[in-house]
């Protein structure tokens, strides 16, 4: 998953957005647990099925999972939320 992972990244990176991979080891509640903490609007979950469907699982700060949209859907939403707090 962390090559696929690192795929999205740069695609988003091209995009213009900020994004970081954690690789650490620690399960994934805690990954999620600490995203929230540092509020991290968007945290984008990659397993088996995402990586094979070319998609990522959306959750937000909120907590909410949006479940699994495409790379292209994800970056035009944020890029919308973005354009709407300039």
């Amino acid at each position: 998953h962390l090559a696929y992972a690192h795929l999205v990244a740069q695609q988003l990176r091209e995009a213009g957005l900020r994004v970081d991979v954690d690789e650490r080891d620690d399960r994934m509640q805690a990954k999620i647990r600490d995203a929230q903490n540092m509020k991290i609007p968007y945290m984008l979950v990659v397993g088996d099925k995402e990586a094979a469907a070319g998609q990522v699982a959306l959750r937000l700060r909120s907590g909410e999972n949006l479940g699994a949209i495409s790379v292209e859907e994800f970056q035009s939403r944020a890029r919308k939320e973005i354009e709407d707090l300039v």
